[in-house]
């Protein structure tokens, strides 16, 4: 069996390492456009705030672990046209120039995704940089080094996490978005409120609101970022707008959504037979509204690639859906969500309802304890869990992951009242936090 694999980051990685133990004897064999794979994108605010001292550690594979392996591995190829029905790719070298073409029985696209660059005014400028592989984040980290004013476009994960290690480093920093709020898609507005409030109180700069015109700058340096309502210093602006999916080569060949994500079945195959698809090129089941999502995660690629893997040659794993379960360190603030917001259940025009509580994690008379804010949001008429959100000074993240199996697992509101969670003093109390909210939504 002739497997080619397009693309190499978190979900073609997790496909090849397994197809290399099911399918011995096969060949495979990797077309990659970078120079490097299996970068951890996540981790360039570690570097950048001096968690993280060296990029190379953000790595957890290379070309090199994949030749060791039997893979015949084209590093700075591009796979330029494809003909699904007589199985044949064309293929270029990217240093040369110079183009050949291959087949194969068995295709896996993990071809990724790619920042969202919009056209504006000066963003050609120098010092305007998107932050998504290996080279971003050392070209981030160079300059970051005499730059003294910061922009940092789009308030989601990436951004967040940037413009705070830029201001641990001591930068003048402002964070631009469009959206009134920051991580507007994963938390609702009594969770960013009390973010916001910690960045403003550490000196950055929130111009929510807002949206960029145009970069402006001298000898082609930035210099300043305009908005429709204000004008900001930038020696250096990053762009972490969002991400599409890198699937232009696959257009009017495979089903995909509006956003150009391609649509898998729940074992991975796309529209076309003998066609795979994993990672941030395609769409995921999204558990809570049981439709096809495009959520790009490493946590979805590389379980996705696994299971193109294993279904590669017959249905056998079944994809069971993702709940985009993330979560978020902002300075001592330790955020987790799982499933729908309320916001994003009621834009989706659900009928749900929600229960808020707030309380001391574990008991007082502990030597010290924290505050948990929890939110549920349930199906008003099934009282299925939809989504949750939870923040504490103390780190109790993990939760989220077990609020994540509740909505996979269609789990009550009220059965999570009485679910069976230990107590423990140094950890909980005897009704646990999850156990109150289920406690308290029966009422509602």
């Amino acid at each position: 069996m002739k497997i080619v694999v397009i693309g190499c980051t978190h979900a073609g990685t997790a496909a090849i390492t397994n197809m290399v133990k099911l399918y011995p004897g096969s060949e495979i064999t990797v077309y990659e456009k970078n120079d490097n794979i299996s970068f951890l994108s996540c981790g360039i605010a570690l570097y950048v705030g001096g968690v993280v001292k060296e990029p190379e550690s953000l790595f957890y594979s290379s070309p090199e672990k994949l030749s060791d392996m039997g893979i015949t591995t084209h590093m700075r190829h591009e796979v330029t046209d494809i003909d699904m029905d007589k199985k044949i790719l064309w293929v270029k070298n990217i240093e040369t120039g110079s183009s050949f073409t291959d087949n194969y029985d068995k295709l896996v696209i993990s071809s990724g995704s790619w920042p969202i660059i919009p056209k504006i005014e000066g963003i050609e400028l120098e010092g305007v940089l998107p932050a998504k592989n290996y080279n971003h984040s050392k070209e981030i980290v160079s300059k970051e080094k005499t730059a003294q004013s910061i922009v940092v476009v789009g308030a989601g994960y990436i951004g967040v996490e940037l413009a705070e290690a830029f201001a641990v480093n001591g930068k003048k920093v402002t964070l631009i978005d469009t959206e009134k709020r920051i991580l507007s898609k994963y938390f609702d507005k009594e969770f960013t409120d009390i973010a916001e409030e910690k960045m403003k109180a550490k000196g950055i700069t929130l111009a929510l609101g807002e949206t960029v015109t145009n970069f402006m700058g001298s000898r082609n340096k930035i210099q300043k970022v305009k908005t429709d309502k204000a004008e900001y210093d930038a020696d250096l602006a990053i762009l972490c707008i969002g991400f599409r999916p890198s699937t232009g080569l696959f257009k009017d060949k495979l089903e995909m959504l509006p956003n150009g994500a391609i649509i898998v079945d729940e074992y991975m195959q796309t529209s076309r037979k003998d066609v795979f698809a994993a990672g941030d090129c395609c769409a995921s089941i999204y558990n809570p509204l049981g439709t096809s999502k495009y959520i790009p995660l490493a946590t979805n690629a590389v379980r996705m690639g696994t299971l193109a893997a294993l279904n590669l040659e017959k249905p056998t794993v079944k994809y069971l859906g993702t709940q985009g379960t993330s979560a978020i360190k902002i300075y001592n603030l330790n955020y987790a969500s799982t499933g729908l917001t309320q916001s994003a259940a009621e834009f989706e025009k659900l009928d749900v309802k929600y229960i808020t509580i707030r309380e001391n994690y574990r008991p007082e008379f502990m030597p010290d304890y924290e505050e948990v804010l929890l939110k549920v949001v349930f199906d008003t008429r099934k009282r299925e869990i939809l989504g949750a959100q939870i923040l504490s000074k103390a780190d109790l993240t993990q939760s989220a992951n077990t609020l994540s199996l509740a909505i996979q697992k269609k789990l009550t509101i009220d059965e999570l009242a009485f679910t069976d969670f230990f107590f423990q003093p140094h950890y909980n109390k005897p009704w646990n936090y999850l156990n109150t909210a289920g406690l308290q939504a029966k009422d509602i």
